[in-house]
């Protein structure tokens, strides 16, 4: 039986960690490629999951939704209004460079929370939204945990080789040097402002597709799921560990911080009541005390970006 919970914790380990890695690739695309301080990473979450909840969901009175539509539509449309969404908010805010562009968007989504807990005739307010139906939902408990995770790996791996194949094409250099130099590549006639906005909506498409896995696998969604301290601080920390601008560390960044993370919080569990609130603030010590040995020991990561240099030829 032990082995079994250990299995059954190991599939549910890594499901999350499948979609926090989706965040991190998003951010990935964002501050990895070209340099945008995204702070607002859970407003965007958010959308992703509010909008399939409400597509899928069963019908409520009072309630704007449960339209019970297919989990693939809920799913298409978490991307495609988060994205939408992420135009307006680039427009306005990516005119804003470093730690103000992180200030606008740490607002923003601190916006789309407080609507998120008021509007109760469209998001349930407090109460939130439940029977959210999964994919394979059917099937006995291990099993279901097992098809789901088979579905949340099969998107990291394709979400991954799209965000490769454009690394490598001519869209990806071009971010990157936009990040490095953005007075040299508008010199060259490139559309600083639109690539940069290009960007910014595909990172949240992807932040909108974490959040629309995160709300199928839970069934139900409200608001203290949207918590800053998850879904924005750690998946920087993940993507700072892992290797800012390279794509396999984004995802062995989640690996670790969230592995972290999760098996800290058993073991604060097992102590006694007062002594386990205490503790919970020792994970983020953990976490924090992570983030300052690798800005000072290797700031760039345990993968760092490859660097690609073109040799001349000999002769």
């Amino acid at each position: 039986m032990e082995l079994i919970g250990l299995a059954n914790y190991a599939i549910f380990l890594g499901i999350l960690i499948g979609i926090y890695a989706l965040l991190s690739l998003g951010l990935n695309i964002q501050w990895g490629f070209t340099g945008l301080f995204n702070a607002g990473i859970a407003g965007f979450f958010a959308i992703g999951a509010y909008t399939t909840a409400i597509l899928t969901s069963p019908h409520l009175p009072g309630r704007v939704g449960g339209f019970e539509m297919p989990i693939l539509v809920g799913w298409a449309g978490a991307m495609i209004v988060a994205g939408l969404i992420a135009w307006p908010i680039g427009k306005i805010c990516l005119r804003f460079r470093s730690d103000y562009l992180a200030i606008a968007t740490i607002g923003v989504a601190e916006i789309i929370r407080l609507a998120i807990r008021t509007e109760e005739w469209l998001t349930g307010g407090t109460r939130g939204i439940t029977g959210i139906p999964r994919p394979f939902g059917d099937l006995p408990y291990v099993q279901s945990q097992l098809a789901y995770l088979v579905i949340v790996a099969l998107a990291v791996l394709i979400v991954y080789l799209l965000v490769e194949r454009q690394l490598h094409a001519p869209w990806g250099r071009m971010m990157r040097a936009i990040r490095d130099n953005e007075g040299a590549a508008a010199a060259m006639g490139k559309r600083i402002e639109a690539r940069r906005l290009q960007a910014f909506i595909f990172g949240s498409t992807l932040m909108g597709l974490a959040g629309a896995l995160f709300v199928h696998f839970n069934r139900s969604i409200t608001p203290e799921a949207i918590d800053p301290m998850i879904a924005t601080f750690l998946i920087w920390i993940m993507l700072i560990l892992g290797g800012s601008g390279n794509n396999r560390g984004a995802i062995l960044g989640a690996v670790v911080i969230w592995t972290i993370w999760s098996v800290s919080e058993i073991l604060t569990d097992r102590l006694p009541t007062e002594m386990a609130i205490q503790a919970k603030y020792v994970r983020v010590f953990i976490i924090g005390l992570m983030l300052q040995l690798v800005l000072r020991f290797r700031p760039e990561g345990i993968l760092p970006e490859e660097r690609r240099t073109r040799t001349a030829p000999p002769g």
